[in-house]
Formats: structure tokens, C-alpha cells, sequence
């Protein structure tokens, strides 16, 4: 019994450290991600999303639901067919991992309008504070994707798929507020979450010594 469960440890430990591999997520995306989501997950166009710093559970997940067509989408469902939950998983650890950008904005009044919408929400439409759920910074948790930094023109185009109830996969919360958005809002919130840093932790403050 002891040997069977030491085999069973072997077996997990090394099918973790394969999935892990770095060589083998780098395979896969020269194979199938580069010519659009770019070598490091920078995203070769604003249509696509950046997967640079994205969380690894919300990568893993997305990936599955293309694959397994929970997700529609003609290349991304062509794309993910064949992949394997090793080859997956090693994707995701593998964008997951890369430093997060930021956009510079220009327009600051219409960045502060995105800015007001995502913290506080729209009382008047019934619109949710956006950091209720992803957070402050925009950083997501687990399971729910980091905005801080995206594509203002991806996010602005998933807002609308949630809304048309065109995205086929996380719409059930999502459409109930996408769908109140007017054009101006989604615009103003896409263009403040493509511009928040990435959030740095904040040094330790010194102790002031008190004079005796």
C-alpha cells in the first residue's frame, strides 16, 4: 500500500514539474499563441488580449472553456483543440509569470469618468462598482481575470460581447451589467483599466526613533 502511494506521489510530482516546464509552454506558443498574443503575452494587437500577468486560474479556465466549447470562437476553438491539460497548464504558469504593462493616458478627464464608474458604479443605472469584484487595483483573484493594464479596445469589445450575450461563457453576472452600460461608460471604463499600474508592495515605512 505504501509503495502504491509513494508511486502515485512519484507520478503527481512529476507530471506537476512537467506541466510546469517552460520549454514545453514555449513550444505550444510558438506553435499556436505567438502571432497573436506575441512570444511574452504582450498581444500583437489591441484586439487581442493581453495575457502577460494574467491570473493562472482565469487562464486555465478560459483555455478549457475554448477548448472544450464553452467558449465560441472560431480561431480560439481551432487553436485549443488539441491541447492538453499539461499543455494548458503549463501556458498558463507560463504567461501568468510575465511582468504585467500599463497604457500611458492621455485624455486624464475622460480617464478620471472610467475612473469614478469602476470604483463607485452608477447608482442611477444600477451599475455595480467594478472593484467589488476585481479588486481595487484591477488585479482579479483566483478565478477572476486582472483588467489593470488590458487593451482598452479588448475590454471595450468583451463588454459588448457580455452585453449581446455574444460571449458564451461567465455572461450570467456579467451581461446583467454590461448590458446597462451606456457607449460612453464602457468606453471610459476600458480606457481606465488599460492604464492602471501594476501595483508594486509598498515598502516598509521607517520607524521614527524617538529622542530620549
Amino acid at each position: 500500500m505504501k509503495k502504491t502511494i509513494f508511486a502515485l506521489g512519484l507520478l503527481t510530482a512529476a507530471w506537476s514539474a512537467h506541466a510546469a516546464d517552460p520549454e514545453l509552454a514555449k513550444a505550444v506558443i510558438k506553435e499556436k499563441c505567438q502571432l497573436c498574443h506575441g512570444a511574452e503575452g504582450e498581444a500583437s494587437s489591441a484586439i487581442y488580449p493581453r495575457l502577460a500577468g494574467q491570473n493562472h486560474n482565469y487562464l486555465v479556465k478560459q483555455l478549457k472553456n475554448f477548448r472544450d466549447g464553452k467558449r465560441k470562437s472560431d480561431t480560439m476553438n481551432e487553436m485549443t483543440k488539441d491541447l492538453l491539460d499539461e499543455e494548458i497548464e503549463a501556458l498558463a504558469k507560463y504567461f501568468s509569470s510575465k511582468p504585467a504593462l500599463s497604457h500611458r493616458i492621455r485624455d486624464k478627464g475622460f480617464f478620471a469618468v472610467g475612473e469614478y464608474l469602476y470604483m463607485k458604479g452608477n447608482k442611477y443605472s444600477g451599475i455595480p462598482a467594478c472593484k467589488s469584484c476585481h479588486g481595487e487595483f484591477g488585479l482579479g483573484s483566483n478565478d477572476l481575470p486582472r483588467l489593470a493594464g488590458q487593451h482598452k479596445r479588448y475590454v471595450a469589445d468583451q463588454l459588448h460581447a457580455f452585453g449581446d450575450r455574444i460571449r458564451t461563457n461567465d455572461n450570467t453576472i456579467m451581461h446583467t451589467i454590461a448590458n446597462k452600460l451606456t457607449e460612453l461608460e464602457i468606453e471610459a471604463l476600458a480606457l481606465y483599466v488599460s492604464g492602471i499600474k501594476a501595483q508594486e508592495p509598498e515598502a516598509p515605512k521607517a520607524v521614527e526613533q524617538q529622542q530620549p
